[in-house]
């Protein structure tokens, strides 16, 4: 099967010219979605130094009021995985939507160290529903062979997300107050999820879809319906582990990225919440080619006649030695050169994260797709916590960022090694009908 997935890939353009392409639209819509996602957990990492002059916020602050969000993220990706499993990605994506659009803007309320905690662990439980919804979708929507493709593309809405709020943020606190910076993406947020309720159904209950598109996604799903498995019998499952791990490993690292890159430059060049913007959007930017780079790379591996599971993993095995140099940006004096390392750093993690991302809907059912998704997510929020209550102790008291940059470079080779011991060749999880 591999052998013909890899020859059918060629072929692929000339069919979708004649079936059309619902299926990227709806890809779209979760890059959008991710992108919005990711705004409104940027923008607290942006105004940090504007913040923590206000309200006399400290480093051990900061590091709790990001660990109030990881822990309502590990709590709410068990809740939410579960949730959509059940409910369905149709009404989920709505809900979630709104739950963290609110929880968002519900910072400029906040003025205290107490209610910025309170505000964020909100904000965490909202979010935590977007990639288990996600990787769903992308289940029921995409043949297996270009999953980890379209999980690049929505995947790259994470960096964009990052990028957007260094357009709007700065000159939106500089003329009306930070607190009115929390507020800039309600009105998107509110008009994607009127374009999800009309626009999004199934494969098989859309109006737009063609038969040939329906067959050709149904064709590439070639599991049947199977029974759902609880939380106990799912970790029975060594893939479970090794998806667990993976994300335990990784996501700390990119949480970091994300809430301390700002800080990082502001400290070590100092740059001000007017000139950090250059700097991260290249960051960023990389990261989102990488993203899509990333979920495109098991596409030639497979023209080598590697099986599906093969080019998965020497996919992320180049992304896992690309990250390693990113532990001389501690040491390195040219904000450049360490703009350079960062951004390789950056587009590494998408593309490992995306192909990551993509051995759950090839271990797995898709009915169990979304839980999977959750309880990794879990487990990568958790060391997100572990590393945001670290950052902060380690940057009031030891004041380098050294060892972080440390655990960044090493995390996803460690993370690659253990993946492959627990789940040798991605086997598929058989679950009797």
């Amino acid at each position: 099967m591999d052998t013909k997935i890899a020859a059918e890939m060629e072929s692929d353009s000339s069919l979708g010219a004649r079936m059309g392409n619902v299926r990227w639209t709806i890809c779209a819509l979760l890059f959008a979605a991710t992108t919005l996602n990711y705004m409104d957990r940027q923008v607290l990492g942006l105004l940090k130094p504007f913040i923590q002059h206000s309200i006399g916020m400290t480093e051990v602050d900061y590091g709790s009021v990001v660990a109030a969000f990881q822990i309502a993220y590990a709590v709410g990706m068990l809740a939410m995985g579960r949730l959509i499993d059940r409910v369905g990605t149709r009404i989920g994506y709505m809900l979630v939507m709104a739950i963290w659009s609110l929880s968002a803007m519900g910072h400029a309320l906040a003025n205290t160290v107490l209610e910025f905690g309170i505000a964020r662990f909100c904000l965490g439980f909202g979010e935590s529903g977007n990639f288990p919804v996600a990787i769903k979708t992308v289940a029921e929507w995409f043949p297996q062979k270009e999953r980890s493709l379209a999980t690049g593309i929505f995947n790259s809405g994470t960096n964009l997300g990052a990028i957007l709020p260094f357009l709007a943020v700065p000159w939106v606190a500089r003329h009306f107050g930070w607190h009115a910076a929390f507020l800039i993406t309600g009105i998107f947020s509110a008009t994607w999820i009127a374009i999800w309720f009309f626009m999004f159904h199934i494969p098989a209950e859309h109006s737009r879809v063609s038969a040939a598109e329906r067959k050709y996604i149904i064709d590439g799903i070639t599991e049947a319906p199977k029974p759902s498995m609880s939380w106990l019998q799912l970790f029975a499952h060594r893939q479970a582990w090794a998806f667990v791990v993976g994300k335990f490993l990784i996501d700390p690292v990119w949480w970091f990225y994300l809430f301390w890159l700002p800080s990082f430059f502001n400290s070590k060049f100092h740059l001000t919440l007017s000139t950090l913007g250059l700097p991260l959007i290249i960051v960023y930017t990389a990261a989102t080619v990488g993203s899509i780079f990333g979920g495109w790379l098991p596409a030639p591996f497979l023209k080598m006649g590697m099986p599906v599971a093969r080019a998965r993993m020497a996919a992320m095995l180049v992304c896992a030695f690309a990250v390693i140099p990113i532990f001389l940006v501690a040491y390195m004096n040219n904000e450049w050169a360490c703009v350079g390392l960062l951004s390789l750093a950056t587009a590494s993690h998408q593309g490992f994260s995306a192909n990551l991302f993509t051995t759950v809907s090839d271990m797995f059912p898709r009915n169990e797709v979304a839980s999977v998704t959750g309880i990794g997510g879990t487990a990568g929020a958790i060391g997100g916590a572990l590393i945001a209550s670290a950052a902060g102790f380690t940057l009031q008291y030891l004041h380098t960022y050294a060892p972080l940059f440390f655990v960044a470079a090493s995390a996803y080779l460690i993370a690659w090694v253990l993946i492959a011991v627990l789940a040798p060749g991605l086997k598929r999880v058989e679950i009797a009908a």
